[in-house]
């Protein structure tokens, strides 16, 4: 007897969450503004600030799953300054620019309108470095450079209303060069 039992829980728990899959409303295109925390990590320091950004991608629900392509552009207020780093007069400052994304998302409906996803894929983060000498100007430069990464990161999306949905979520990035990203956002967006 307690082998039916055991049989028929299984079997449900199977049985319920395929049902809430097929229900979810994770398919087509989608839009969406980003908003978030971003902290910088260099060899023996970091910074924070704000991230913003806007993505667009497509989800399409394959039996259990959701699988999805994205497209991401944004940008952060991390920024950090040093003074005497040759000279007592001097500053050395880093600012992170444009952050370009494209890659890849698996999720699973946990209710009809909750969805739990990982990602990865591809970034390109611009990077800015500005030296001032503060006496003769001579050594002075303004470095901008694009550095290759890759990015791993999970959250949670919720369906709102109408097609409309809000999601949480965290990322690592990490770019050659040695320096690295950890960021926590909230999204909004839409689906057509």
């Amino acid at each position: 007897m307690r082998k039916y039992i055991l049989a028929a829980l299984v079997a449900g728990s199977f049985a319920v969450p395929a049902m809430a899959q097929e229900r979810a409303p994770f398919t087509g295109v989608k839009v969406e503004g980003l908003v978030g925390y971003d902290r910088l990590k260099v060899p023996n320091d970091h910074t924070s600030g704000v991230l913003y950004g806007a993505g667009i991608g497509y989800d399409a629900q394959v039996g259990g799953l959701v699988l999805g392509i994205e497209g991401e552009a944004s940008g952060s207020t991390a920024d950090q300054c040093v003074s005497g780093v040759n000279r007592p007069a001097d500053r050395l400052c880093a600012k992170l620019g444009r952050d370009l994304y494209v890659g890849g998302r698996v999720g699973t409906a946990v209710t009809p309108s909750t969805l739990l996803y990982a990602k990865a894929g591809y970034t390109n983060a611009r990077l800015r470095l500005t030296y001032t000498d503060g006496l003769t100007g001579t050594t002075n430069f303004n470095l901008s450079e694009n550095r290759d990464g890759w990015r791993v990161g999970g959250g949670i999306e919720q369906a709102v209303s109408g097609n409309a949905y809000v999601k949480a979520e965290y990322r690592y990035s990490t770019y050659k060069g040695n320096f690295d990203k950890h960021q926590v956002l909230a999204g909004v967006g839409v689906r057509f």
